[in-house]
């Protein structure tokens, strides 16, 4: 195979140790070889760096390998040009394999050009992509603390799911933490309550919360209220960083608001496939509308 870069280093990256294979030499001669090993300590990959460096290597090459690679493209980045192959493109033939055979395999392919690099957004992307994905996690979290409470509730023959739409409503949190505290609800404290856009009579409203509540239930509600509440904070907060990281993209979310339908969990998913197709779009001298 005809041979594109001068000096490449291929990495076999495990959770404790990586080892590192760089061929060197004139691309119309057979490459010399030279074989480490290194830890995954922010030591042991700086010691990887200056090695490279003092080979002068210019490209380095990685599997995409769980989350182990993030450690080296971190201490790397900015020092060498980073690619990061997908496992399945660059999987060797069968047979009797090593970590030394596997880092000198992707050094060969990287040696020809082999290798299909895999974008990696800039930092900043990659924590606000962190922080979305995580506000999602919490969401979903939240909505099982909800349903648990749906389930108390029913075993509690408290019947409010039955006149309230949503009874995590301004109304609805309410009656809850009035039930919570184990407060006797009578006609008048419960119209006061009660949101006057609320569709259910006081009648009926007062007809669903008149259960068999015992103590349990409610201290099982109150686990569930507080972290429930706990979870909401949570939330909001993260909300708070997403919108600073979104600073520099305001142009474009701006754009994104333009788009019938389109709120704001639809707009960071926007954002980030607009992230990762810039870099190919400027390749062809596209630039995206609205943006020129």
């Amino acid at each position: 195979m005809e041979a594109m870069i001068e000096r490449c280093a291929g990495l076999d990256v495990h959770q404790e140790t990586v080892v590192a294979c760089v061929l060197f030499g004139p691309l119309d001669k057979k490459p010399k070889t030279s074989i480490e090993t290194f830890s995954t300590t922010t030591t042991g990959l700086l010691a990887l760096s200056d090695w490279l460096a003092t080979l002068q290597v210019s490209d380095v090459v990685m599997e995409s390998t769980g989350v182990y690679w993030k450690p080296i493209w971190n201490i790397l980045e900015g020092s060498f040009h980073l690619v990061l192959a997908n496992a399945r493109h660059v999987k060797n033939v069968p047979g009797r394999k090593t970590d030394v055979k596997d880092a000198e395999w992707l050094a060969k392919l990287l040696r020809c050009g082999l290798i299909e690099n895999n974008f990696v957004p800039p930092e900043d992307i990659r924590d606000l992509r962190d922080l979305t994905r995580y506000r999602k996690k919490l969401i979903h979290h939240r909505t099982s603390e909800q349903n648990r409470i749906h389930k108390i509730l029913q075993d509690a023959n408290i019947k409010l799911t039955s006149v309230l739409s949503d009874i995590f409503g301004v109304s609805g949190r309410r009656i809850l933490e009035a039930i919570l505290n184990g407060e006797k609800i009578e006609t008048d404290g419960l119209r006061k309550m009660v949101d006057w856009r609320t569709k259910a009579s006081i009648t009926d409203i007062a007809n669903a919360i008149n259960g068999r509540i015992r103590r349990h239930h409610r201290d099982m509600l109150r686990y569930h209220w507080e972290h429930m509440g706990y979870l909401e904070e949570t939330i909001e907060e993260l909300e708070k960083q997403i919108d600073q990281l979104l600073s520099p993209y305001r142009k474009e979310v701006e754009l994104l608001d333009g788009i019938p339908g389109v709120n704001k969990v639809r707009q960071l998913l926007l954002l980030r496939r607009w992230v990762l197709i810039c870099p190919y779009l400027s390749q062809l001298n596209i630039l995206p509308l609205g943006l020129v």
